[in-house]
């Protein structure tokens, strides 16, 4: 199967996902990435630096060895600001591309720019202009989702779980290719908090190792 593993910003798809698309890529599925956002520092874009995480996420693609990674180099921090300059360069690529799969981020997280792609995900993805589309699900981001106020629109539910436990360790050695990105444990991101949050949503569903995700849509044939 086609997958496509839309990333609001470098480094989500692998902390969002990056077990999963492990996952696929060995069961023999064609797995894409496309990150939505260039990235800024300190509120500021500066071009070398960019390519610089360019370069990390490249390093992460080899070592969860997915497809093909797509940079949209839309505003960072700004995606929020007309949805519509999010929604048609994504539906480029996922007419391009043709996925049955879909992971996508959570609409309650915290960062705007999330919630933006997801929405334009969604308008994007809608069943009666993709019906090839057979499953969309949304993933949570560490230091994004669970950072959501306690109000019920916002909360990350899972109702889909899947079994990462023989790749987690891929997982890790992905995120260490974003060096910029890297923090220090109790960080979300950190990771030892990547490990623990596996390891939670893997006791949730009887599993060493999981990821959770919710369930948006699923087609069946």
């Amino acid at each position: 199967m086609k997958v496509l593993v839309i990333a609001p910003h470098m480094d989500d798809e692998v902390l969002g996902a990056g077990g999963t698309i492990v996952r696929h890529v060995e069961r023999g599925d064609e797995v894409h990435v496309c990150c939505v956002a260039h990235r800024k520092y300190d509120h500021t874009f500066d071009a070398a630096r960019n390519e610089r995480e360019m370069a990390c996420a490249r390093k992460a693609q080899e070592v969860l060895g997915y497809a093909t990674v797509a940079f949209l180099g839309l505003a960072d921090e700004r995606l929020d600001a007309c949805l519509q300059d999010v929604i048609v360069p994504l539906e480029r690529s996922i007419e391009r591309l043709q996925p049955e799969i879909v992971y996508v981020c959570h609409r309650g997280d915290l960062n705007q720019d999330h919630r933006a792609v997801f929405h334009a995900a969604m308008v994007g993805l809608r069943a009666s202009h993709r019906p090839s589309v057979r499953s969309i699900l949304c993933y949570e981001t560490p230091s994004s989702t669970e950072q959501a106020p306690p109000v019920p629109e916002m909360a990350f539910l899972p109702n889909c779980y899947v079994d990462i436990s023989g790749f987690l360790d891929r997982k890790l050695a992905a995120l260490e290719c974003y060096e910029t990105e890297r923090r220090e444990y109790p960080h979300p991101r950190s990771p030892e908090a990547v490990q623990v949050l596996a390891s939670r949503r893997g006791i949730e569903a009887g599993f060493r190792a999981a990821e959770a995700f919710v369930l948006m849509r699923q087609r069946w044939p």
